[in-house]
């Protein structure tokens, strides 16, 4: 194995031995200690579960910038359920399957479904609109008639239409934003009530340190995400396809591969990752705050080609991804250990997101040479 490919395989993991030596030796104990590292740990594990995501839709050829307000409306719709008296494991449930509706959304728009997935929207909005007016019963029944119709005409009016995701997904970063902050009328949402409280209370457990065996809840749950993604990625026949799909689509289509099925359901999965992000934050925060993620989404690209994943499509891994979310969450640790103020911080940020994406080119040069 030549020099240059022991470099590509092991230079995330230096680079984060490397960045984490540099800390210890300029921060000494206030960085190194047990507490300091579950803490980095917690931080991570946010971002960490939404870049799991991305790197299959970047390994697929595609763009996700809207994660961060994903994660946002998440943490609207987990706190407005927890505030009206859902138990927290089902308020989890609903805040993934945002983020999985989300993605089934965005999947349709970028294989040419515009049509479909405005007759949807027109029916959601309706539907919503009535069970505020007149019940849930009669909103969810006439949404349903009015989605169903509606898909049915603008699909025939429309035709196929397919978006870019860089554009598909730049819109909804302001669209689902501005749909988190509505949803509180641009207020944070708490727990109001003493079972409501109760059960933030309990979900808090899941992003603390007391909680949980050797580790918080929720780096279990990041490793847990990881692992089965990791796996799908290297063993599945779905896997597979993906890497085929950013590798060459057109080739991969001749070869009989179903490309429109195939990005819907990675947008699907991958975005319902940031679902599970949002659960975090959520028991992070104890609350729904239609402000919260921002950046994100430049965290979890950089994290995923810090990791080895090409912004070309056909390349990346869930464990080098894992190694650059690190990178990410040990500087800004490091630097705040260090007294520095948010300015330099961000400056350090956007170095390393764009050191981030010359790696890329240079990996993609060496890999044509």
């Amino acid at each position: 194995m030549s020099v240059r490919e022991v470099l590509r395989r092991l230079g995330p993991a230096l680079g984060l031995v490397a960045t984490w030596t540099l800390f210890a030796l300029l921060a000494g104990g206030k960085f190194t200690s047990w507490s300091n590292h579950e803490l980095m740990l917690l931080q991570t594990a946010v971002v960490g579960t939404a870049a799991v995501g991305a790197t299959w839709i970047i390994v697929s050829g595609g763009i996700d910038l809207s994660v961060g307000a994903t994660i946002a409306l998440g943490t609207m719709v987990i706190a407005s359920l927890v505030r009206d008296g859902m138990p927290a494991w089902l308020a989890a449930l609903a805040g993934i399957a945002t983020g999985a509706l989300i993605g089934a959304g965005i999947g349709a728009l970028v294989v040419g479904e515009l049509g479909r997935v405005a007759g949807v929207a027109l029916g959601i909005a309706v539907g919503a609109w009535l069970a505020k007016t007149s019940g849930a019963a009669l909103g969810l029944a006439v949404g349903a008639v009015v989605a169903v119709a509606a898909a049915l005409l603008f699909r025939r009016l429309l035709g196929r239409v397919e978006l870019s995701p860089f554009i598909v997904t730049l819109g909804l970063w302001g669209a689902l934003r501005g749909l988190a902050k509505g949803l509180g009328d641009n207020q944070p949402v708490y727990a109001q009530s003493p079972e409501s409280m109760a059960t933030m209370s309990g979900l808090s457990g899941l992003m603390s340190v007391d909680k949980g065996v050797l580790l918080p809840t929720g780096v279990w749950i990041l490793v847990a995400v990881a692992t089965l993604a990791a796996v799908a990625m290297r063993y599945s026949v779905f896997g597979r396809h993906v890497f085929a799909l950013g590798s060459n689509e057109e080739t991969a289509r001749l070869c009989g591969l179903r490309v429109e099925r195939t990005k819907v359901l990675v947008y699907t999965l991958a975005i319902a990752c940031a679902g599970v992000a949002a659960v975090l934050q959520t028991s992070y925060l104890s609350m729904g705050d239609p402000t919260t993620a921002q950046g994100y989404e430049l965290k979890v690209i950089a994290a995923a080609v810090i990791g080895g994943a090409s912004l070309s499509g056909g390349q990346g891994s869930i464990a080098g991804t894992l190694v650059g979310a690190l990178i990410m969450t040990v500087v800004d640790n490091g630097c705040t250990k260090l007294g520095m103020d948010n300015w330099v911080q961000e400056l350090v940020t956007g170095a390393i997101i764009v050191a981030a994406v010359a790696l890329d080119r240079l990996r993609a040069r060496s890999t044509d040479a």
